[in-house]
């Protein structure tokens, strides 16, 4: 069976985050993007603490195109190391999966 992935994905904004979840929607590398606007989100930056408003991108994928969907958040993403993390998606509704097969790149 084919592993299904939740890829977690921030960006700078709305305008960003569309462009991001069109582009993988688009090429068949993601079946699904959910944008959850406006999260805060605190890290550290070369070596300063930074606090950003930002967009959080839930996508939906299978493993075995993780590697051209990074390729790709990379070439449309605005910043230097964007935040691409995948995480197996352990169940789910079959007919949702059979979808995704339907319209994810094979």
């Amino acid at each position: 069976m084919e592993r299904y992935i939740l890829v977690l994905i921030t960006a700078s904004s709305v305008d960003e985050g569309e462009k991001i979840g069109s582009g993988l929607v688009e090429t068949g590398l993601a079946a699904c993007c959910n944008i959850v606007p406006e999260i805060k989100s605190i890290f550290k930056w070369k070596g300063e603490v930074c606090k950003e408003r930002e967009v959080l991108l839930l996508v939906k994928s299978k493993a075995s195109l993780f590697e051209e969907l990074k390729k790709k958040v990379k070439q449309l993403h605005s910043y230097e190391v964007p935040e691409i993390i995948a995480f197996p998606i352990e169940t789910g509704l079959q007919a949702y999966f059979k979808w995704m097969d339907e319209v994810l790149k094979t």
